[in-house]
């Protein structure tokens, strides 16, 4: 967990997936994230959580439904979304946060 807290405590904008291996929509998200990271390159950071693998941390962040994504920066949740976001939209909600 101290490692999860060094990595949203980060000045650039971290993107994290909760997702689960047996999630149909959860299998959505990589080609849109792997779009994201193409447009923002080291910008920001992008986590994939396995809420089965870590439990505690779901737990600690409420997640009741998968996929669930959370931006945080500077240690901050900025925003919070469950289900699959386009492209587009990820792009617009992580745009004003860029350095």
């Amino acid at each position: 967990m101290s490692s999860f807290k060094t990595l949203i405590n980060q000045s650039k904008p971290v993107l994290i997936d909760f997702h689960a291996e047996w999630c149909g929509p959860c299998k959505m998200m990589p080609p849109i994230l792997h779009k994201i990271k193409d447009k923002f390159g080291d910008q920001v950071s992008i986590l994939k959580i396995d809420v089965d693998k870590n439990q505690e941390l779901a737990a600690k962040y409420q997640i009741r439904g998968v996929p669930t994504l959370m931006l945080f920066k500077e240690g901050t949740q900025l925003w919070r979304q469950s289900g699959v976001p386009t492209e587009a939209q990820l792009v617009e909600i992580l745009t004003p946060h860029i350095i």
